[in-house]
């Protein structure tokens, strides 16, 4: 065995695959993962660094690791600004940037020399820090947008896609061995393939565009759910509306939208506006009346008047969203914002987030009591605390954002099972039912590999 490696992993999912890509690199040279600082002989932090929240954060799990532990590698967005860490934790052993995987094992190796046959050419990467059941699929890293409030083409780069062969070499792999859900991610997924669309790849036999729209066709004949995060409203989207009606993708877009007021988007750099995206809202819901469409917004941006709020929730109460979240403007170091006129006070900001989400959340509450007495398809992710109560998600939700849904069953029911389920309570964003009936999973892959571990962090 080379050593027991401790491991702390922050931010968004796009993170997460980052860790999961070190862990499965350390298992495969024969490292094990400790659960515990005490037992493991060096700690790896992987950050954020997107927000002043999340550098708190990072920097705060730095500490805590370098105290309980002494010996820390740094990586992730915020070891792009290496300054910054050795400032606060001068003593951290090296820090590297996002997505360096090659660079965190060589400081690990450092610490820890690997052992002198590892086993890498036997297991194929496998470490899933999330439950076997779904999986985040990263298609892209970096981003091409200059947004003004956002560092991240700073800290990852441009857009930089991968072989369409490679993503779908891994989503069969994944649904071979177990995963259920595919949540498809990257900064901005619509514009997939851009930096290589002259540069098809070939899957089982057969060429693949590297196109958003064409490696989503071929996603859904996997016999698994495929839900879109960070759908960008490009044009081409709406080739993708006609998958879900005939039931083959997730009825499911997340698209970050930010604000509604043209002033404030042309500030932000942002694209579109909000009669532009009513209208294409009005479109995929003509094709898809149950479409879920989760959107971000950020309240109490630089310049933002009473008027431009009033704007913003008059888009929302039209364009009446069924998964919303707000965020106060918060100043990211280095951001182009930074320097606009007119801050908004931090007191205005939270009265204008609590009005924001009161809308909302009314929105919320019409739309689930709209689902009662309705029989829903939920894909189990835990047990309830009552026996026989299992936790899940509609096909409307997805996990750790959105809503859950509470089902009584017959005791039988297990994590990652597919059942059918009759709303007889609905909340502001959870749903209650009891249990009809099951539904088989059909994988259209086939079954081989080893299972999929679990490390849980």
């Amino acid at each position: 065995m080379a050593g027991k490696v401790g491991f702390v992993s922050l931010g968004c999912p796009k993170a997460l695959v980052d860790s999961e890509q070190i862990l499965s690199r350390l298992r495969a040279e024969g490292y094990e993962t400790s659960p515990t600082y005490e037992d493991a002989e060096v700690v790896v932090v992987n950050t954020c660094g997107f927000i002043t929240p999340a550098v708190e954060e990072s920097l705060s799990a730095i500490g805590e690791a370098l105290a309980e532990n002494g010996k820390v590698i740094v990586t992730g967005c915020l070891g792009a600004r290496p300054e910054v860490i050795q400032e606060a934790h001068p003593q951290v052993l090296e820090v590297t940037g996002p997505g360096q995987v090659d660079k965190v094992l060589e400081a690990v190796h450092r610490v820890l020399p690997p052992d002198a046959d590892p086993f890498t050419a036997l297991i194929p990467p496998q470490v899933k820090l999330t439950p076997r059941h779904y999986a985040y699929l990263k298609i892209a890293e970096g981003c091409n947008h200059k947004c003004s409030f956002c560092i991240i083409p700073q800290l990852r780069g441009l857009q930089v896609s991968r072989d369409a062969g490679e993503i779908l070499s891994e989503a069969t792999r994944l649904v071979s061995t177990g995963t259920r859900e595919l949540l498809v991610i990257a900064q901005d997924t619509s514009a997939y393939g851009v930096d290589i669309r002259h540069r098809p790849s070939e899957f089982q036999g057969r060429q693949v565009r590297a196109h958003l729209v064409d490696l989503v066709n071929e996603l859904a004949e996997l016999g698994a759910w495929v839900r879109l995060h960070y759908v960008y409203p490009y044009p081409h989207v709406k080739q993708l509306i006609p998958l879900m009606a005939e039931g083959k993708i997730l009825p499911y877009l997340d698209v970050p939208l930010q604000h509604a007021s043209p002033k404030i988007l042309r500030a932000m750099r942002r694209p579109g506006g909000a009669e532009s995206h009513l209208q294409t809202i009005r479109e995929w819901r003509s094709i898809v009346p149950d479409l879920a469409i989760r959107s971000t917004f950020i309240v109490g941006f630089p310049g933002e008047t009473e008027e431009d709020f009033a704007l913003l929730l008059e888009f929302l109460r039209e364009a009446r969203l069924e998964r919303v979240g707000a965020f106060t403007y918060s100043e990211v170091p280095g951001a182009e914002a930074n320097a606009l006129d007119n801050p908004v006070p931090q007191e205005i900001k939270e009265e204008r987030r609590a009005r924001f989400m009161e809308v909302q959340q009314r929105l919320s509450l019409e739309k689930n009591q709209a689902k009662v007495g309705k029989t829903l398809e939920v894909i189990v992710d835990d047990y309830g605390e009552e026996p026989g109560m299992v936790v899940g998600r509609s096909k409307y939700d997805a996990p750790g954002i959105d809503g859950l849904v509470y089902a009584e069953t017959d005791g039988t029911v297990k994590i990652g099972d597919l059942i059918r389920v009759r709303i007889t309570k609905a909340e502001a964003y959870d749903l209650y039912g009891e249990t009809v009936g099951s539904l088989a999973w059909k994988p259209r892959v086939p079954q081989w590999g080893m299972a999929n571990t679990l490390i849980r962090l």
